[in-house]
Protein backbone atom coordinates (compact mmCIF):
# COMPACT_ATOMS: atom_id res chain seq x y z
CA UNK A 1 0.00 0.00 0.00
CA UNK A 2 1.41 3.24 -0.77
CA UNK A 3 -0.09 6.34 0.42
CA UNK A 4 1.74 10.45 0.89
CA UNK A 5 0.28 13.35 2.35
CA UNK A 6 2.00 16.11 0.49
CA UNK A 7 3.35 16.73 -3.16
CA UNK A 8 6.89 17.72 -1.42
CA UNK A 9 9.49 15.43 -1.37
CA UNK A 10 9.05 13.21 1.38
CA UNK A 11 11.17 12.44 3.76
CA UNK A 12 11.13 9.21 4.86
CA UNK A 13 10.10 6.46 2.05
CA UNK A 14 9.90 2.82 2.08
CA UNK A 15 9.95 0.36 -0.94
CA UNK A 16 8.56 -3.30 -0.74
CA UNK A 17 9.81 -3.20 3.23
CA UNK A 18 10.07 -6.62 4.74
CA UNK A 19 11.35 -8.25 7.73
CA UNK A 20 12.02 -12.05 8.66
CA UNK A 21 13.31 -13.48 11.82
CA UNK A 22 14.46 -16.99 11.44
CA UNK A 23 14.17 -19.10 8.87
CA UNK A 24 11.80 -22.59 7.53
CA UNK A 25 8.45 -22.94 9.20
CA UNK A 26 9.07 -20.82 12.49
CA UNK A 27 9.99 -17.80 10.78
CA UNK A 28 8.46 -14.81 12.04
CA UNK A 29 7.67 -12.11 9.21
CA UNK A 30 7.48 -9.50 11.42
CA UNK A 31 6.87 -6.60 7.83
CA UNK A 32 5.61 -7.59 4.64
CA UNK A 33 6.17 -5.94 1.50
CA UNK A 34 5.51 -2.16 3.26
CA UNK A 35 5.16 0.61 0.99
CA UNK A 36 5.11 4.15 2.65
CA UNK A 37 5.64 8.06 2.50
CA UNK A 38 5.96 10.23 5.62
CA UNK A 39 5.77 14.11 4.65
CA UNK A 40 8.28 16.30 6.19
CA UNK A 41 6.49 17.78 9.85
CA UNK A 42 4.14 15.01 9.86
CA UNK A 43 2.46 14.23 12.74
CA UNK A 44 1.76 10.39 12.34
CA UNK A 45 0.46 7.45 14.17
CA UNK A 46 0.79 3.70 13.77
CA UNK A 47 -1.87 1.89 15.40
CA UNK A 48 -2.61 -1.62 15.74
CA UNK A 49 -2.25 -4.80 18.34
CA UNK A 50 0.85 -6.03 19.94
CA UNK A 51 3.10 -7.94 17.50
CA UNK A 52 1.48 -6.53 14.49
CA UNK A 53 4.20 -4.57 12.94
CA UNK A 54 4.12 -1.39 14.31
CA UNK A 55 7.27 -1.42 16.81
CA UNK A 56 10.00 -3.07 14.04
CA UNK A 57 8.91 -0.37 11.48
CA UNK A 58 9.79 2.25 14.01
CA UNK A 59 13.04 0.61 14.60
CA UNK A 60 14.14 -0.27 11.04
CA UNK A 61 13.12 3.78 9.83
CA UNK A 62 15.27 5.07 13.45
CA UNK A 63 18.36 2.81 12.36
CA UNK A 64 18.01 0.61 14.96
CA UNK A 65 17.40 -2.16 13.02
CA UNK A 66 17.55 -3.83 9.25
CA UNK A 67 15.09 -4.45 6.87
CA UNK A 68 15.27 -8.51 5.25
CA UNK A 69 14.38 -7.12 2.22
CA UNK A 70 13.29 -3.75 0.76
CA UNK A 71 14.20 -0.23 0.99
CA UNK A 72 14.21 2.74 3.31
CA UNK A 73 14.97 6.18 2.04
CA UNK A 74 15.38 9.13 4.40
CA UNK A 75 15.67 12.49 2.54
CA UNK A 76 17.33 11.03 -0.36
CA UNK A 77 19.37 8.16 1.14
CA UNK A 78 18.49 4.45 1.45
CA UNK A 79 19.90 3.22 4.93
CA UNK A 80 19.68 -0.31 3.53
CA UNK A 81 22.74 0.40 2.14
CA UNK A 82 24.06 2.01 5.11
CA UNK A 83 27.08 0.28 7.37
CA UNK A 84 27.01 -0.32 10.97
CA UNK A 85 29.00 3.29 11.18
CA UNK A 86 26.97 5.24 8.99
CA UNK A 87 23.34 4.17 10.71
CA UNK A 88 25.22 5.50 14.52
CA UNK A 89 25.75 8.56 12.42
CA UNK A 90 22.27 8.94 11.26
CA UNK A 91 20.96 7.91 14.55
CA UNK A 92 23.19 10.36 15.88
CA UNK A 93 22.16 13.25 14.02
CA UNK A 94 18.59 13.28 13.04
CA UNK A 95 16.72 10.90 15.66
CA UNK A 96 15.09 11.14 18.88
CA UNK A 97 14.24 8.16 20.12
CA UNK A 98 11.17 7.78 23.45
CA UNK A 99 10.43 4.91 24.25
CA UNK A 100 7.36 3.29 27.11
CA UNK A 101 10.51 2.32 29.40
CA UNK A 102 12.80 5.46 30.73
CA UNK A 103 16.28 4.39 30.26
CA UNK A 104 17.67 7.18 32.44
CA UNK A 105 21.34 7.11 34.76
CA UNK A 106 19.97 6.32 38.10
CA UNK A 107 23.63 8.47 39.48
CA UNK A 108 22.77 11.81 37.70
CA UNK A 109 20.25 14.30 37.83
CA UNK A 110 17.40 14.99 35.50
CA UNK A 111 19.15 18.18 33.97
CA UNK A 112 22.17 16.20 33.50
CA UNK A 113 20.61 12.81 31.91
CA UNK A 114 19.24 15.63 29.32
CA UNK A 115 22.64 16.89 28.98
CA UNK A 116 24.24 13.82 27.67
CA UNK A 117 22.59 14.35 24.48
CA UNK A 118 25.49 17.60 23.84
CA UNK A 119 28.17 14.41 23.42
CA UNK A 120 26.80 13.67 20.02
CA UNK A 121 23.83 16.29 18.39
CA UNK A 122 25.27 19.13 16.32
CA UNK A 123 23.17 21.93 18.01
CA UNK A 124 21.51 20.53 20.79
CA UNK A 125 19.09 22.44 22.88
CA UNK A 126 20.04 23.87 26.56
CA UNK A 127 18.72 21.40 29.10
CA UNK A 128 16.73 23.80 31.04
CA UNK A 129 14.46 24.79 27.98
CA UNK A 130 13.84 21.57 27.09
CA UNK A 131 13.00 20.13 30.43
CA UNK A 132 10.81 23.45 30.50
CA UNK A 133 9.26 22.50 27.30
CA UNK A 134 7.48 19.30 29.44
CA UNK A 135 6.88 21.30 32.35
CA UNK A 136 10.02 20.26 34.79
CA UNK A 137 11.87 23.28 35.25
CA UNK A 138 11.68 23.36 38.99
CA UNK A 139 12.69 19.42 39.04
CA UNK A 140 15.73 19.49 37.02
CA UNK A 141 18.31 19.02 39.72
CA UNK A 142 16.64 15.87 41.33
CA UNK A 143 17.57 12.28 41.01
CA UNK A 144 15.18 9.69 38.42
CA UNK A 145 14.64 7.89 42.15
CA UNK A 146 13.38 11.34 43.47
CA UNK A 147 10.82 11.70 40.25
CA UNK A 148 7.46 10.45 39.54
CA UNK A 149 6.80 7.67 36.54
CA UNK A 150 5.79 10.18 34.52
CA UNK A 151 8.13 12.62 35.61
CA UNK A 152 11.01 10.27 34.40
CA UNK A 153 9.30 9.54 31.03
CA UNK A 154 8.92 13.53 30.39
CA UNK A 155 12.83 13.43 31.23
CA UNK A 156 13.25 10.80 28.62
CA UNK A 157 11.16 13.13 26.46
CA UNK A 158 13.32 15.65 27.16
CA UNK A 159 16.27 14.19 26.22
CA UNK A 160 15.17 12.90 22.72
CA UNK A 161 13.95 16.98 22.56
CA UNK A 162 17.40 18.65 23.46
CA UNK A 163 18.37 16.98 20.28
CA UNK A 164 16.14 18.97 17.78
CA UNK A 165 15.70 15.62 15.96
CA UNK A 166 14.48 15.65 12.25
CA UNK A 167 12.30 12.45 13.21
CA UNK A 168 10.66 11.88 16.25
CA UNK A 169 10.10 8.14 16.96
CA UNK A 170 7.81 7.12 20.16
CA UNK A 171 7.06 3.47 21.07
CA UNK A 172 4.40 3.35 23.25
CA UNK A 173 5.38 6.25 24.95
CA UNK A 174 2.64 6.90 27.56
CA UNK A 175 1.66 2.90 27.57
CA UNK A 176 2.91 3.25 31.41
CA UNK A 177 1.42 6.32 32.42
CA UNK A 178 -2.10 6.89 33.89
CA UNK A 179 -4.54 9.81 31.88
CA UNK A 180 -3.66 12.94 33.36
CA UNK A 181 0.50 11.84 32.93
CA UNK A 182 0.05 10.45 29.05
CA UNK A 183 -1.50 13.69 28.63
CA UNK A 184 1.25 15.51 29.65
CA UNK A 185 3.85 13.68 28.01
CA UNK A 186 1.71 13.50 24.32
CA UNK A 187 0.89 17.75 24.66
CA UNK A 188 5.50 17.98 24.87
CA UNK A 189 5.20 15.40 21.72
CA UNK A 190 2.76 17.82 19.79
CA UNK A 191 4.50 20.96 21.18
CA UNK A 192 7.96 19.95 19.60
CA UNK A 193 6.41 18.58 16.13
CA UNK A 194 4.91 22.12 15.54
CA UNK A 195 7.48 24.69 17.12
CA UNK A 196 10.35 22.55 15.58
CA UNK A 197 8.92 20.78 12.71
CA UNK A 198 10.26 17.55 13.86
CA UNK A 199 8.35 14.58 11.71
CA UNK A 200 6.71 12.85 14.43
CA UNK A 201 6.08 8.95 14.89
CA UNK A 202 4.09 7.37 17.48
CA UNK A 203 3.31 3.98 17.78
CA UNK A 204 0.25 2.80 19.83
CA UNK A 205 -1.99 0.56 20.47
CA UNK A 206 -4.88 3.04 21.66
CA UNK A 207 -7.44 3.72 19.27
CA UNK A 208 -7.96 7.39 20.94
CA UNK A 209 -4.71 8.75 20.52
CA UNK A 210 -4.79 8.32 16.64
CA UNK A 211 -6.54 11.19 16.64
CA UNK A 212 -3.86 13.35 17.71
CA UNK A 213 -1.95 12.34 13.84
CA UNK A 214 -2.08 14.25 10.50
CA UNK A 215 -2.41 10.64 9.33
CA UNK A 216 -3.30 6.99 11.07
CA UNK A 217 -1.57 3.39 9.89
CA UNK A 218 -3.49 0.72 10.77
CA UNK A 219 -0.96 -2.17 11.12
CA UNK A 220 -2.29 -6.10 11.26
CA UNK A 221 0.10 -9.40 10.69
CA UNK A 222 2.98 -7.14 9.84
CA UNK A 223 0.90 -5.19 6.99
CA UNK A 224 -0.42 -2.02 6.44
CA UNK A 225 -4.40 -2.64 6.04
CA UNK A 226 -5.34 1.07 6.15
CA UNK A 227 -4.54 4.68 6.12
CA UNK A 228 -6.94 7.25 7.47
CA UNK A 229 -6.83 11.01 7.18
CA UNK A 230 -8.00 13.17 10.46
CA UNK A 231 -9.57 16.45 8.70
CA UNK A 232 -8.69 18.23 12.59
CA UNK A 233 -5.92 16.90 14.75
CA UNK A 234 -7.46 16.46 18.32
CA UNK A 235 -5.82 18.07 21.27
CA UNK A 236 -4.05 15.90 23.75
CA UNK A 237 -6.59 16.91 26.45
CA UNK A 238 -9.75 15.78 24.74
CA UNK A 239 -8.34 12.64 24.91
CA UNK A 240 -9.60 9.43 27.27
CA UNK A 241 -8.06 5.84 27.45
Amino acid sequence: MNDTASDDPPVLRTRALSRTYGDGPAAVHALREIDLEVAEGELIVLLGPSGSGKSTLLNILGGLDRATSGEVWFRGSNLAGFNDRALTDFRRRSVGFIFQFYNLIPSLTARENVDLVREIADSPMPAEEALGLVGLGERMDHFPAQLSGGEQQRVAVARALAKRPALLLCDEPTGALDLKTGIRVLEALVEINGRYGSTTLIVTHNADVARLGDRVIHFLDGRVRAIETNAVRARPADLNW
